[in-house]
């Protein structure tokens, strides 16, 4: 940006300096110092003048014309001499850099590529790449002048919560855009907060805007069930605005629903609407123990974190453990995820309490950070507060005794 504006201020310098020339040049065949025409000059031999043939040029037309080629002359001068001046500021300026050529982006990954590297989901990817194959081949008809098979590019993904539907809707997005059916590859995704509007008219205003952001992409609608529940006229409305949208916009605009299986079923039979667009179901099962405990070490290598082989034994058993409790309503990855997260917080804790912990300490995480030991200072000083009050509750308070039961004195007795 700097070296822009100095080039264009050099830019100006020389075009001041061209100008001025040009004006100077100007004035020595004008009138000088008169706002008048140029007098067309007077070049008869006058009998004054000289006899030798030559033209005769009076004094003072003479005069006028030295005065403004010294004029000229100087004013070059200082324009030269102010451009010169201009470089050498320029070329001391510590400040000023030649301008670096943009580092090469790296090239992006083939969405196919992308694909293949998810965990597990194996029929997941024989189908979207099944589908990628007959939406490319029906689209190469079309380009030749063949007739096309009709397809429906929307979808619906089906499964339980983190089962990858998010990610994969994101990678068809870009496989879509890779083979020329949508111009932009995006994915918006929304669920029903981000479509329905408190108020009656402003539901399909709402709607209308997460369509447009998605337009040239798709449009990832989470939980879409949602919008069809009993005597919702609001969700009614965003239906009925995506349903003509996607009608509007069937050449650049990609729908995908998702959700938990039978409401998503439900959802889809609800509406004739919905049963024509939505032909394609995806269903996306949950992971097995092995595959989660390979998305724990992935989430591991990815942020530089080291578990001995005794710390992933216990590591898999409390997956198992939290699949066993939560087994109509475990949350696959997420669940993993959320575990990475426990786990690592516990680590910082107690690498935060250590004096100079090294860098293997903070790579590695301990047996001890699997289970919640090191407390943080406010729950340690409710404990102390707590074993205080206890103490109090337990230390016995003597009860008055009358005077005539009390035991006598050693002053009494002596007496």
């Amino acid at each position: 940006m700097e070296r822009d504006k100095e080039l264009e201020t050099l830019k100006k310098i020389t075009n001041m300096q061209k100008d001025l020339l040009g004006s100077l040049y100007g004035d020595f065949f004008s009138a000088a110092g008169t706002g008048s025409k140029p007098e067309t000059p007077s070049f008869e031999p006058k009998s004054e003048g000289p006899k030798n043939g030559s033209v005769y040029i009076p004094p003072e037309d003479k005069k006028r014309a030295d005065e403004a080629k010294a004029q000229g002359q100087d004013a070059i001068t200082n324009a030269n001499d102010a451009l010169e001046e201009a470089k050498a500021l320029f070329a001391k300026d510590n400040n000023v850099k030649p301008a670096e050529p943009e580092e090469p982006k790296e090239p992006e990954e083939d969405p196919m590529e992308t694909l293949d590297k998810l965990i597990g989901l194996t029929t997941i990817k024989d189908d979207v790449k099944e589908l990628t194959a007959f939406v490319k081949v029906q689209k190469a008809r079309q380009e030749q002048g063949l007739k096309s098979v009709p397809v429906s590019l929307h979808l619906v993904f089906t499964g339980n919560p983190g089962t990858g539907k998010t990610t994969v809707a994101r990678i068809i997005a870009q496989i879509y855009k890779q083979i020329g059916v949508l111009s932009k590859g995006q994915l918006v995704e929304v669920d029903r907060s981000g479509l329905v509007a408190g108020y009656v008219g402003q539901t399909a205003i709402k709607t209308q805007e997460q369509i447009a952001k998605a337009k040239g992409g798709v449009l990832f609608i989470d939980e879409a069930y949602a919008l069809a529940q009993k005597d919702d006229a609001f969700g009614q409305e965003a239906i009925d605005t995506i349903l003509k949208a996607m009608e509007d916009n069937r050449d650049d605009f990609v729908v995908i629903v998702a959700g938990y299986t039978e409401p998503m079923k439900k959802f889809i039979d609800s509406n004739p609407g919905l049963k024509s667009r939505f032909n394609k179901y995806i269903e996306f099962p949950d992971y097995n123990i092995d595959e989660l405990e390979e998305i724990f070490n992935m989430n591991c290598k990815k942020y530089d974190y080291i578990v001995p082989e005794d710390v992933k034994h216990q590591i898999r058993a409390l997956i198992t453990a939290r699949k066993i409790e939560n087994i109509d309503n475990f949350a696959n990855a997420r669940e993993v995820r959320n575990l990475f997260e426990e786990i690592i917080t516990n680590q910082a804790r107690r690498i935060a309490a250590m004096a100079e912990p090294s860098e293997e300490d903070m790579m590695t995480i301990l047996l001890e950070d699997l289970t919640d030991t090191v407390k943080k200072p406010e729950e340690e000083k409710k404990e102390e507060e707590t074993s205080t009050e206890h103490a109090a509750e337990e230390t016995p308070v003597e009860e008055d005794v009358p005077a005539e039961e009390a035991e006598p004195s050693v002053e009494a007795t002596e007496e």
